[in-house]
């Protein structure tokens, strides 16, 4: 179900004089763009997610912990009564999109047009109402971060035409599972429901992808800022060009092991099947598809240690969890290097360099799919200088990123909450 809430609700309170500012510099510039603005025009928000575990496990059907993150695309926005979604990004071109055309055109694919028919598509497919909209939208998700600008993109278009036209009615699972589908059908990325499921939920989100039109998802609350660590993503500088044939080697290697056992997806299978198999297996497909199925299994389980220790409130366990998550991804996954560019491993300078500084104190990991971009660490609040230091001097100035989790997820934003608030001054 859509949300109505307070910018108090989703930026903590040392960030709330820039959020207001944001919004209404958005509110400004719609105005500009689209000559004018009226009285009843609305507010978005989509935030970006982290992976915290479950490192490639969704795609066979696996379980993540996911969170939101203080970092958010939003969203000005007026309804139209004809048939178009009118949408103007910031520093990018106008998407204009014809409600009346909502088949997939292969000449938008990897295109923000592409996201916006797509998740239009998708209500009319599931029998929700669709109309038309002029939006004017700012983001600061980082891109190619591991963040999911493009989830939270999609996302973001969906929570406007659930609470434009379908009075918030739609939970906000379907919201993500409309939200992939756009992503896979329309963009050309087959990703799994993670990315969607954690901007659209909100906070710490356990999920569990048994079954995908059917995911358990549980929230988790709790007060993460009360365990005095940062969440930190630094950004290796690595390119994700051409890495396309590694993202997609990692779920065909482990469905080829299942497929053995004449099942689709890991998950149909259990982790005995493959001890009992190992020499077939490795004859079979190779040495580094059975250890990367290991790793599947071995990482559902570090999922359900990580929400025990999380609703424990025992962040050391959490901690050790991510831990031997990063390190199963490194020799087992693999997925923290391409085997074809072998000179560049900037993920593991960064993990070394984050070792060094930590001295076994908080947690670092590959973060999102892997091979180049980011890795991810848990670092206590008094090595946080010294550790932010450290990375940009390997990496450059603004590389290392200091966020915290977001509370709500895909909403729609009070405009009366972007005023000055008397009692705050």
């Amino acid at each position: 179900m859509a949300q109505v809430v307070s910018v108090k609700d989703i930026y903590q309170s040392k960030e709330l004089d820039t959020q207001r500012d944001r919004y209404n510099k958005a509110v400004a510039a719609y105005a500009d763009y689209f000559g004018g603005i009226g009285e009843g025009f609305r507010l978005f928000s989509a935030p970006g997610r982290t992976e915290v575990g479950g490192n490639h496990t969704d795609h066979n059907h696996g379980k993540v912990l996911a969170a939101s993150v203080n970092l958010d695309v939003i969203a000005v926005v007026e309804p139209l009564d004809e048939p178009k979604i009118v949408l103007k990004s910031e520093g990018f071109d106008e998407s204009s999109i014809d409600l009346n055309q909502l088949e997939p055109k292969e000449e938008e694919k990897n295109t923000a047009d592409a996201l916006i028919r797509g998740v239009a598509a998708g209500f009319k497919k599931n029998g929700y109402n669709i109309g038309g909209f002029k939006a004017y939208t700012t983001t600061n998700v980082l891109k190619g971060s591991g963040l999911s600008s493009s989830a939270a993109f999609e996302v973001l278009v969906g929570n406007i035409l659930n609470g434009l036209y379908n009075n918030g009615g739609m939970s906000d699972i379907k919201t993500a599972q409309i939200a992939q589908y756009a992503e896979n059908e329309f963009f050309g990325k087959p990703s799994g429901l993670m990315d969607q499921m954690a901007s659209s939920v909100g906070g710490f989100v356990a999920i569990d992808f048994k079954d995908t039109k059917s995911p358990i998802i549980e929230k988790i609350n709790l007060d993460f800022d009360s365990f005095n660590h940062a969440l930190c993503i630094i950004d290796t500088k690595g390119s994700h060009a051409d890495l396309t044939p590694d993202y997609a080697a990692i779920p065909e290697e482990m469905k080829s092991v299942a497929r053995h056992f004449s099942a689709m997806y890991l998950r149909q299978i259990c982790r005995q099947d493959i001890m009992l198999n190992m020499e077939i297996l490795r004859s079979e497909f190779g040495d580094r598809a059975v250890l990367r199925s290991l790793h599947f299994f071995d990482e559902n389980e570090r999922v359900d240690k990580m929400v025990h220790a999380l609703k424990a409130s025992d962040f050391n366990a959490f901690l050790d969890s991510i831990k031997e998550s990063g390190n199963s991804s490194y020799k087992y996954l693999q997925n923290v290097f391409s085997v074809n560019d072998v000179r560049n491993q900037g993920l593991g300078i960064g993990l070394n360099v984050a070792d060094d500084v930590l001295n076994r104190k908080g947690a670092s990991r590959v973060h999102g799919g892997g091979f180049a971009g980011t890795i991810q660490a848990f670092v206590p609040l008094e090595l946080l200088k010294e550790f932010k230091m450290s990375m940009e001097r390997v990496f450059g100035g603004g590389t290392c990123h200091v966020l915290s989790i977001r509370r709500v997820g895909g909403c729609e934003v009070d405009r009366e909450s972007i005023k000055p608030d008397p009692a705050e001054e």
